[in-house]
C-alpha cells in the first residue's frame, strides 16, 4: 500500500504521523519550514496548557519520535506544489522535486497568530513595551525572563489585554480563538512567580477558560498569584513618556480609566493560516467562512474534508488546543487509514 501524505509538522502532522507509524503504515511528512514542531518550537512557547511541561520537551520529544522512525519520511523546507488523482492513488508533486505516491493525505497545516499591527490603536508597533503573548512566551523559554524591551528592566506593571485579534468584527475577526484566555492565565501565573513583587492585570471582554481550566487557571491564578481581573473596554495604549498609558472603561462600574503600566501584553488570536487558499486550491478542499479548512460530517469518518481521501486535523480546522489538535490527528490518521484499507478488506 501506498503511504499516506501528511502535510504539515506541528503537533497535529507529528501526531498523525507517529499514529501511522504505529500501526506499521508508512508516512511522508511534509514541512514547509527547515524543522520540525510547528509554533511550539518556531516560536518559541514556554510551558504548556495544561500539562505545565515546557514545549521544547514535550514537542522537542514528539519531534524527535518522529525523526528517528524508519517509517516516516520526512522532507523539510519544501511545499506540496500539485496533489491529482484519487483515494488510494494521489501523487503528490514537492517543490524540491521529488514525486510522491500517496494512498490518502491528511492536512495538518495549522494557524497563523495574529499580527497586532492590525490592532494598531492598542499601541504595538509604536511602543516597544507592548509586546504580543508569543513575545512573553519567548522571554520565558529563552531564560532571560520577562523583561522591558526598551531598556531591559523588570516591570513591576503588567497589562495582559484579552481577544486581540478575536472577537473584534471592526478588524474582520468573529472568532473566539478559544485557548487565549488560559494561556493569558498561564502567563500572569509564571510572571508573577518570576517576578513577586509585579503587579499583573488582566482586561477582559469575558473570561473563556473552558472545561476544566477554569480551576487550575482563572481561579487559581486570582487566589495563589493574586492576579487581578478588570472587565473592561480598551479604547487605546499610549504613553506618557514614560509609561504606558492604557485608557477605557471599565464596564462592571461604567466608569473611565487611565492607568499606567511598564508592559502592555496582547493576548493575539488564532487566524487562518495565511496559505489556506493555497493550499486549498491545490488539495482541491472548501474553506469555510472565515479562511479555516472546512471540515466533513462531523458523525462520519473523522476529519473527513469536501474531498475524498484527503482529510484535515488541529489548527487548520479553527483556533484549537495542543492536545485536541494532536487527539484529532490520531483520529484522522485512522479515518484515512481505514479509508485506504478498504478495497483490501472488500476483497479478502
Amino acid at each position: 500500500m501506498k503511504p499516506i501524505l501528511v502535510v504539515g509538522g506541528g503537533p497535529a502532522g507529528l501526531a498523525a504521523a507517529q499514529a501511522l507509524a504505529a500501526v506499521g503504515e508508512r508516512a511522508v511528512l511534509v514541512e514547509k519550514e527547515s524543522r520540525l514542531g510547528g509554533a511550539p518550537i518556531l516560536s518559541g512557547y514556554a510551558k504548556l496548557v495544561p500539562s505545565g511541561e515546557w514545549a521544547r520537551d514535550a514537542i522537542g520529544g514528539m519531534v524527535r519520535r518522529v525523526e528517528q522512525n524508519p517509517l516516516v519520511s520526512v522532507h523539510t523546507g519544501c511545499r506540496v506544489e500539485r496533489f491529482d488523482g484519487a483515494p488510494g492513488a494521489f501523487r503528490a508533486q514537492l517543490s524540491n522535486g521529488q514525486t510522491v505516491e500517496a494512498a490518502a493525505a491528511i492536512l495538518c497545516t495549522g494557524f497563523t497568530h495574529f499580527d497586532s499591527v492590525n490592532k494598531p490603536e492598542w499601541g504595538f508597533g509604536t511602543y516597544p513595551d507592548v509586546v504580543t503573548t508569543t513575545q512573553v512566551e519567548q522571554m520565558i523559554s529563552s531564560g532571560k525572563g520577562v523583561r522591558c524591551p526598551s531598556d531591559g528592566r523588570k516591570p513591576e506593571r503588567v497589562a495582559i489585554l484579552l481577544c486581540v485579534g478575536s472577537r473584534d468584527r471592526q478588524i474582520g475577526r468573529e472568532w473566539c480563538s478559544k485557548i487565549c484566555c488560559t494561556v493569558s492565565c498561564n502567563l500572569a501565573m509564571e510572571i508573577r512567580e518570576e517576578l513577586p513583587d509585579c503587579h499583573v492585570y488582566i482586561y477582559y471582554m469575558d473570561i473563556r477558560t473552558f472545561g476544566l481550566y477554569e480551576t487550575g487557571y482563572y481561579w487559581r491564578s486570582q487566589e495563589e498569584f493574586k492576579v487581578k481581573y478588570i472587565k473592561a473596554r480598551i479604547a487605546e495604549v499610549t504613553s506618557d513618556g514614560k509609561r504606558l498609558i492604557v485608557k477605557g472603561e471599565d464596564t462592571l462600574v461604567k466608569r473611565p480609566i487611565t492607568i499606567p503600566f511598564d508592559m502592555v501584553v496582547h493576548a493575539i488570536g488564532m487566524d487562518p493560516n495565511v496559505e489556506n487558499r493555497r493550499i486549498a486550491e491545490i488539495f482541491g478542499v472548501r474553506l469555510q467562512e472565515h479562511g479555516h479548512i472546512a471540515k466533513g460530517h462531523a458523525y462520519g469518518a473523522l476529519g473527513e474534508t469536501s474531498r475524498p481521501g484527503v482529510f484535515v486535523a488541529g489548527a487548520a480546522t479553527g483556533p484549537e488546543t495542543i492536545d485536541d489538535s494532536i487527539a484529532q490527528a490520531k483520529a484522522a490518521a485512522m479515518s484515512a487509514l481505514a479509508l485506504v484499507r478498504a478495497p483490501a478488506a472488500a476483497a479478502a
